[in-house]
């Protein structure tokens, strides 16, 4: 006698046959709820994303994270087209277009050449202000010390003489129905001046930037949180300038929006790491066009607080909506964590430096705040002043 203890449910065969069956139901109980950092199983079923998921993009779909992570070196992203980029593209040619058109009814040409010439090879300065360009004297009442008022006068939009003989009043030349008697407020123009360009070789090159890089962006991120990113950083932009820039120098261009979605890409840099083929070289290549492109915004009546706020304002939106792949639980609380602290810092900058645009004094809270975006010389009077020469009826 061996002294085996009998089987107490039947034969071998059917103990088996039991065992196998609950295998298979373990498996496919574990299966209902994938672990999302195993990197090599994929979920069998794809939940229906919301409706603000999809507009956002951050639906996963069936893919699992190796697959997330091939498509990512592969750089493909979250939809086929661009088709924000596409339709802001388009809705900014048609907004250069009607420039042209009201600069040529103006002055008899659609680019202006007198009293100063355009060197963008675009409206006059007068034109662009009355078409909605960041200007402060229209946005808000300056201090008094800075001499201009909505009723300070200077050259007409028909004006191509120098000095000016065609007079009107800031007023008049703000346009869009005026003040009608009570202080300036025309708080859209931290918008519109991102549908705005200065000249053919301000919106061209600032197209193909946006056909390219910040199409790209929106590949990967999806609509919904690319739209959100690159209006957050071209408004930011324009609060930043209207604070720190001279009053009297008029602004546009999507330029501080383009600079954002610039901003993403290091937001994807740094989150993925080890995912980009060769990080360190991308990473300095990336630095180097950073720094060339901050030195374009110090050529003379190019905005680099546009670039810059921009550039600030994305790095936070964009952590807070670009999809970021975990592939540990340690990465997913840091972005998570970088995400949490990215959403006051986003909403404190916006409100603390749109109260203090409309304060008597925005310089005071940065004195040398100037001087990111203008290199002093004699010829700009060392960045000091309004930029705006006024004049007199005579």
């Amino acid at each position: 006698m061996d002294g085996h203890t009998p089987p107490l449910h039947g034969n071998e065969d059917s103990q088996a046959s039991l065992v196998h069956n609950a295998a298979d139901a373990g498996h496919r109980y574990q299966d209902l709820e994938p672990d999302p950092y195993d990197a090599t199983r994929a979920p069998p079923v794809a939940e229906k994303a919301s409706p603000m998921a999809q507009f956002l993009g951050m639906q996963q779909g069936k893919s699992s994270i190796q697959q997330r992570i091939d498509m990512k070196k592969r750089g493909v992203g979250r939809q086929k087209y661009p088709f924000l980029v596409w339709i802001l593209t388009a809705a900014m040619a048609a907004t250069f277009v009607y420039e042209l058109v009201a600069n040529n009814k103006a002055q008899g040409m659609p680019v202006s050449f007198k009293p100063v010439v355009n060197y963008m090879l675009g409206p006059s300065s007068t034109t662009l202000i009355n078409v909605g360009a960041r200007f402060p004297p229209c946005m808000k009442l300056l201090d008094p010390s800075l001499g201009i008022s909505p009723t300070s006068q200077i050259g007409c939009l028909n004006n191509t003489a120098n000095p000016a003989t065609e007079i009107c009043t800031i007023e008049d030349i703000c346009g869009f129905g005026g003040f009608h008697g009570k202080d300036p407020n025309q708080w859209f123009r931290f918008i519109t001046p991102i549908f705005l360009h200065a000249g053919f070789i301000h919106i061209i090159l600032n197209m193909l930037a946006q056909l390219t890089v910040s199409a790209q962006v929106e590949r990967e991120m999806g609509s919904g949180g690319f739209f959100i990113t690159y209006f957050a950083a071209g408004i930011f932009g324009n609060v930043l300038g209207a604070n720190f820039a001279l009053v009297g120098r008029p602004s546009v261009g999507a330029s501080g929006a383009i600079f954002g979605t610039v901003a993403v890409t290091w937001v994807d840099l740094f989150a993925h790491w080890k995912y980009h083929y060769r990080p360190v070289r991308k990473l300095v290549f990336m630095a180097i066009e950073l720094i060339i492109g901050v030195a374009v915004g110090y050529i003379p009546y190019v905005d680099n607080f546009a670039h810059l706020g921009g550039f600030v304002m994305a790095l936070f939106v964009g952590t807070i909506f670009y999809p970021v792949i975990s592939v540990s639980k340690r990465h997913r609380i840091g972005m998570t964590t970088a995400r949490i602290l990215a959403i006051p810092v986003a909403v404190i900058l916006f409100v603390v430096l749109i109260r203090n645009f409309y304060t008597s004094d925005p310089y005071a809270a940065c004195e040398g705040c100037r001087y990111l975006s203008c290199f002093p010389t004699s010829s700009n009077n060392h960045c000091k002043g309004t930029g705006l020469t006024t004049t007199t009826s005579v």
